[in-house]
C-alpha cells in the first residue's frame, strides 16, 4: 500500500477515461522530456481500445499518476506516438505502454500501487506476462519490479522498438494466474 502521509487522503485507483486526458497530458509534461510526449488523440484512440485497461491514480479527487496499459501478445510493441498495437489471436500479455507519477507525490507509493492494481488486472485475465519498453535509463527500476530484458526477433517490432531512440529496451515480466 502507499505509503501516505496522515495529512492527505487515501489514493484512489480507477480506470482512465476520456474525461481525464487533460490531466494525463499535465502529467506527462511534468515527467517526460518532449520527445515523449504523446498527444491527446493518439491517447483518445487508445482509451476507446477494446484492449484498453488503463488506470488513473487521484488524491483529493485530483489525477496525480496514471498507467497506460492493454491487452496483447508476447513480442508485439506500440511505437511511440502509436495505437495500441492490436492483438492477434487471444492476448496472453498485459502491455504497460506508460505510467507516470506527478513529481510532486513522488516517494509516495503511487507507482508502486498502480502496477500492483494492473498486475492483479492482469492475471485475472488469465495474461501470463507483463512487457514494456523501458525508455530513459528507466532499466534498473523496471528490473526491481520483476522485469527482465527480451529480444525483440520480428523486424517490424524491432523498428517499433528504436522509434523509442537509443536505450530503449523491450521487457518481461510473468504474472501470476492462480
Amino acid at each position: 500500500m502507499p505509503n501516505i502521509s496522515p495529512s492527505s487522503s487515501r489514493p484512489v485507483l480507477r480506470p482512465l477515461h476520456a474525461n481525464d486526458l487533460p490531466a494525463l497530458l499535465r502529467i506527462q509534461l511534468a515527467c517526460y522530456g518532449h520527445g515523449f510526449i504523446e498527444n491527446a488523440e493518439v491517447y483518445a484512440r487508445r482509451l476507446a481500445s477494446p484492449l484498453n485497461c488503463s488506470l488513473v491514480c487521484e488524491i483529493d479527487g485530483q489525477p496525480c499518476g496514471y498507467l497506460a496499459a492493454y491487452r496483447s501478445r508476447h513480442g508485439k510493441v506500440t511505437p511511440l506516438h502509436g495505437d495500441f498495437a492490436g492483438a492477434h489471436g487471444e492476448p496472453d500479455t498485459l502491455y504497460l505502454h506508460d505510467m507516470a507519477v506527478l513529481p510532486s507525490h513522488a516517494g509516495r507509493g503511487l507507482a508502486r500501487a498502480l502496477l500492483e492494481r494492473m498486475w492483479a488486472i492482469g492475471s485475472a485475465a488469465r495474461l501470463h506476462r507483463s512487457a514494456l519498453v523501458s525508455v530513459q535509463d528507466s532499466q534498473g527500476y523496471w528490473a526491481r519490479n520483476g522485469y527482465t530484458p527480451q529480444p525483440v526477433h520480428d523486424a517490424v517490432e524491432r523498428s517499433r522498438l528504436a522509434s523509442y531512440g537509443d536505450g530503449a529496451v523491450y521487457m518481461v515480466r510473468a504474472l501470476s494466474t492462480r
